[in-house]
């Protein structure tokens, strides 16, 4: 990384060539000197046939000439002859030089009218390519350069946009994030000619940085001399990739674009796990995967100078203590020797992000032993909600801000996707809100449909490319993370016209487009964060919800950062209704204002954009898209509308008990149903899936893995259990009306259990029922066994051991694949294991339930309420691990076969 592009960071990784300065005195005479009639720069506008001298001072670096190459070809596509060297008669003249400019830092630039054309100086060469795309920007869409003169510098050191070596699906024998850099699985990380038309599109909107976010890339594009078996692509295919990589990373360093690969952790190649006998990801560190680790990221500094890290240290390796151990030792320590084998200077600057990990205390100890380090922490988690970050996550962006370099990562966009995005004026305010109220020094962008890059979701062929189908998502972010500081009507025109532009239509359309953009921009991140279970990847947002999920949100592990840090003040809608039903005033943005306010922004943002495609001249096909999706949004607003106040009477009944509540509630969903099949009419034949991770990860609505085949990704798949849950709550109310029970019917047998041996020592099987011992360390009973739990199998440990974070892992074999019923108590003490928080930890949700499969499944003696959690194994010999410390039962080893049914064996409906 250069430090041209780092804006003051330590590390010189810049290989240009320096201008030589020649000639400024026979220069700076003609601009000031010629005469002949040729009017001023800013009076006239460029056209066919006309002369334009384009001067450059000395010899020019990569990046000048890259600069330059754009310029000209702007001037060119007027029909203008471009000349280089001394200016002819008849000609204008542009100027670039490098010039001594403390105030414009290594980005900035200025461009001075002169009388016969323009100058563009800057203290360096990113400065300088950026002024000559500022001029070429402007001569492109006004036909002449700036009237006056223009300073410009960037407010944010770093803006980037990363793009995945990932699959929207698993693949065979792998988990999650595990896919080897192949043509087969990415045939698009070799197309160079797609590669340059992207990286030109990231430099025109002033983007400095790409992140290529990967599993584990070690194994695909560096040979470790002392573990060959860690290579896990053909020797053909790594020395392409290598080659790949090393052309992306000059393609990137002459526009001024820092190239970054991300890894997590630990995570090893599957050939090298296997000839070890080690998992492919490890939750503590391992002598062995230490020693690899170290010398693979020690032989990438080498082999790729040019090129950073970004280190995700949470997800995989699990534990304060492991986690630093293992970048102090291990990833620091071999950028450390890297950096020493490579003849550097200067230290290789290092993302460290903060996910999944106690960054207060992880992060100050990597500070401690290498200086040049960024921190990454997510924006709005993995989703879009608000522009004013809260609580304790408003915290830790400022604690990490003030360690040094800090970076908000706008995360996977859950709650945006499929659709398209145009709401300038809401995130230029989220770029203000994360560099003045969180102390970001940069912005590191995700694409709106990130697991299937480079193609957009869109059902077209053939298909479209995402940085073409969502120019205004790219242009807004990039134009913002330059400079929040603009005035608002002049980003109005600015906007009006480049809509005008692009689909050719009048000022009065454009406005109508962008005001719309504006409003539908704002529903999803309302209903969101106000109706949501999660910020993160887990639920798919244009897919709805259940009625469960909005009544009992509970039993979802529902995430608080999202209304606590990542929405303004206000109240979630079980919360509302208690306060209500207690006559308590609710204060802030409640679920009744957030429903009618995104449903209000949706058919407004419908009624501007209707009738307009009369007047579009331009890309009619991709404005008629925009329509659609504004639609899809009112579709969804409304169902979203309808369902949360059938939620809202439920709730209501639950206290008062009037069954006329019901019948109110029973409405409203008939209506919800009613307005998702309006938007399965619209999304359906449009998009190819709701959501492009389409791994057991996503959980709500629905689970997008049902043995083991993935579904519930479109409406056309949802739109059937809507109807089932609308009927089944008719048929409910209609029992109740007779006077019958509400509660869920117990199976008419328990699930079948499978065969299990048990190595460890320090555990022992035991019979499930009534009156067994779950510990062997204390005499407690079982009580109140729910009726699926009957006569398995279980499993009993110390208690003591595990309470105090001393569980030691219990070996077991079965000969098929089962499902480990594990039962955690109800209860958010120390000394019980928590349920695991699945948005951190995505392959929890891969093997097996999210959420508990059994709710109030059983009681222990002298201890709290018991859930159930499935955790499915395959046949063969493994190691019960668990994610994080506390006490803990379990109740069964059930075949694979079995269908487990959630329920609630307490009774509790909906």
């Amino acid at each position: 990384m250069s430090r041209d592009v780092r804006g003051g960071m330590s590390c010189r990784l810049t290989f240009g060539r320096r201008i030589e300065r020649v000639g400024w005195a026979w220069l700076l005479a003609w601009m000031f000197g010629q005469t002949g009639g040729i009017s001023a720069g800013p009076e006239r506008e460029f056209g066919q046939g006309m002369r334009i001298a384009l001067h450059v001072e000395g010899t020019a670096s990569e990046r000048i000439q890259y600069g330059v190459e754009r310029l000209s070809a702007s001037l060119r596509l007027l029909g203008c002859v471009v000349e280089t060297g001394r200016a002819s008669s008849g000609s204008w003249m542009i100027a670039v030089r490098r010039a001594q400019a403390d105030d414009l830092g290594p980005e900035g630039f200025r461009i001075r009218v002169q009388p016969q054309g323009w100058l563009v100086e800057a203290a360096g060469d990113t400065g300088l390519l950026y002024g000559c795309l500022a001029l070429a920007d402007e001569i492109r869409r006004h036909r002449t350069g700036p009237a006056g003169d223009r300073v410009e510098r960037p407010d944010l050191r770093l803006r980037g946009v990363c793009v995945g070596l990932q699959k929207p699906t698993l693949l065979p024998g792998r988990q999650v994030y595990e896919y080897p850099w192949t043509p087969e699985l990415f045939p698009w990380f070799y197309d160079r000619a797609l590669w340059t038309e992207f990286l030109d599109a990231l430099v025109g909107h002033r983007f400095n940085s790409l992140y290529l976010w990967s599993g584990h890339p070690f194994g695909s594009i560096v040979r470790v001399p002392e573990y060959p078996e860690a290579v896990e692509v053909p020797e053909p295919v790594l020395r392409q990739n290598m080659e790949m990589l090393r052309w992306l990373a000059r393609e990137c360093d002459r526009r001024a674009i820092w190239l970054v690969v991300k890894f997590y952790n630990i995570l090893l190649p599957k050939p090298f796990a296997d000839r070890h006998g080690l998992p492919t990801q490890l939750e503590r560190p391992h002598p062995l995967a230490a020693d690899y680790t170290r010398r693979a990221i020690s032989t990438f500094i080498r082999e790729y100078p040019r090129v950073g890290l970004l280190v995700c240290l949470g997800e995989a390796l699990q534990g304060a203590e492991h986690q630093i151990a293992w970048a102090t030792n291990v990833i620091l320590s071999g950028v450390l020797e890297g950096a020493r084998a490579a003849g550097l200077d200067e230290l290789p600057p290092v993302i460290v992000r903060t996910h999944a990990l106690e960054a207060d205390r992880v992060i100050p100890p990597c500070f401690a032993v290498y200086t040049n380090l960024y921190t990454m922490t997510k924006f709005n988690g993995e989703s879009l909600t608000t522009d004013q970050v809260r609580g304790r996550l408003r915290t830790l962006h400022q604690r990490m801000a003030a360690l040094g370099p800090h970076l908000v990562n706008v995360h996977l966009l859950a709650n945006l996707e499929p659709f398209r995005y145009f709401a300038p004026e809401f995130i230029r305010r989220c770029v203000e809100g994360a560099r003045r109220d969180l102390g970001a020094s940069g912005v590191h962008l995700y694409p709106l449909c990130y697991w299937n890059w480079p193609e957009s979701p869109d059902h077209v062929h053939p298909p479209l490319k995402q940085w073409s189908r969502d120019w205004t998502w790219f242009e807004a972010w990039g134009r913002y993370a330059w400079s929040t500081a603009r005035d608002p009507e002049e980003e109005k025109v600015y906007w009006r016209r480049r809509v005008q532009d692009h689909f050719g239509c009048d000022a009065e359309a454009a406005d109508r487009f962008v005001q719309a953009g504006e409003l539908a921009g704002l529903v999803a991140p309302i209903l969101l964060r106000r109706f949501g279970i999660t910020e993160g990847n887990r639920q798919t947002w244009a897919l709805g919800m259940t009625l469960e999920q909005l009544v009992n949100p509970e039993r979802f592990q529902p995430v608080r950062d999202l209304w606590e840090c990542l929405a303004p003040e206000g109240a979630r809608l079980p919360e509302y209704v208690q306060a209500r039903m207690a006559g308590r005033i609710v204060f802030g943005e409640t679920p009744p204002v957030a429903r009618a306010e995104a449903l209000t922004r949706a058919r407004e943002a419908v009624a501007l954009v209707t009738g307009l495609e009369d007047r579009v001249t331009l890309r009619r096909d991709e404005f008629l898209r925009w329509q659609n999706d504004f639609r899809c949004l009112e579709s969804l607003a409304e169902f979203y509308a309808r369902k949360s106040e059938a939620a809202e009477e439920i709730l209501h009944y639950r206290r008062d008990r009037q069954l006329r509540r019901l019948e109110l509630a029973g409405a409203a969903l008939e209506a919800s149903v009613r307005a998702f099949e309006e938007l399965e009419r619209r999304a359906g034949p449009a998009y190819r899936f709701a959501n492009s991770l389409q791994t057991g990860h996503r959980r709500i609505p629905w689970p997008c893995v049902v043995r083991g085949i993935v579904t519930n990704y479109h409406w056309s798949h949802l739109l059937p259990e809507y109807r089932a849950e609308w009927l089944a709550f008719r048929e409910r109310c209609q029992r109740l009306l007779n006077g019958e029970t509400n509660s869920t019917p117990a199976p008419d047998r328990p699930w079948r259990g499978a065969n299990v041996r048990v190595w460890s020592g320090h555990a022992e099987t035991y019979r499930v029922e009534n009156g067994a011992r779950p510990f062997t360390d204390r005499g407690y009973r079982l009580m109140d066994v729910a009726p699926e739990l009957q006569g398995l199998t279980g499993i009993r440990f110390s208690h003591e051991e595990a309470k105090n974070g001393r569980y030691e892992p219990v070996e077991f074999e079965v000969e098929e694949t089962v499902y480990v019923m594990l039962g955690m108590f109800r209860d958010d003490r120390e000394i019980w294991l928590q349920p695991p928080n699945v948005d951190a930890a995505a392959q929890w949700a891969e093997h097996g339930s999210a959420e508990p499969v059994l709710r109030s499944a059983a009681r222990v003696e002298q201890c709290p309420m018991v859930d159930v959690y499935a955790r499915r194994y395959g046949p063969g010999r493994h190691r019960l691990t668990v994610p994080g410390r506390g006490s803990f039962v379990i109740l069964g080893v059930v075949t694979g076969s079995e269908t487990l049914t959630p329920r609630d064996a307490g009774g509790d409906w909906p």
